[in-house]
């Protein structure tokens, strides 16, 4: 099977790897998601990861196209900024999601965030990191290395490819 990711980011691409296993073709596809460089709530995190997904498909000869985009936002009844991130797979015909975890930020972190500054550099700065977004990602470092933004956003793959291989 021959799957793009709508993405140049190495990080993307090794989680679809990774859910995939071998015996698949990954092709980084660079796309624009359509929506803001900061996505902010479910819906257009949603949006962003389904644009990315039918471009990807649209940008070659690929069985599947996956999106992955990683936003903020609030979640009902609880303080705080949440990190989230929604993965859609696409074959052209329908469209699936999963989700990954989410990650409340720090208040500097939120602060910045909600004034307007991109989640990365913030990251960046914060922990006087370097390219935090193509590393160990936000997950990472708010978790310790518990999980790293690979191995999260592997689940929000999983989840949404899983209704095209259980079948």
């Amino acid at each position: 099977m021959r799957v793009a990711v709508g993405s140049g980011n190495p990080v993307k691409r090794a989680a679809t790897e990774r859910v995939l296993g071998d015996g698949h073709t990954v092709v980084a596809e660079s796309v624009p998601s359509g929506v803001s460089e900061q996505p902010w709530g479910e819906a257009e995190t949603v949006e962003g990861a389904a644009n990315r997904a039918r471009r990807a498909l649209a940008a070659g000869d690929y069985d599947l196209g996956v999106g992955l985009e990683g936003g903020v936002a609030r979640v009902e009844h609880i303080d705080g900024l949440f990190l989230t991130m929604w993965a859609a797979v696409t074959d052209g015909e329908r469209v699936e999601y999963g989700a990954g975890p989410r990650l409340r930020l720090p208040e500097s972190v939120a602060r910045r965030v909600d004034a307007g500054e991109e989640l990365g550099p913030v990251m960046d700065d914060e922990y006087d990191m370097e390219n935090v977004a193509e590393n160990e990602g936000a997950a990472g470092v708010l978790t310790a290395g518990a999980m790293d933004r690979t191995s999260a956003l592997e689940h929000a793959v999983a989840g949404a490819l899983g209704p095209f291989v259980a079948d």
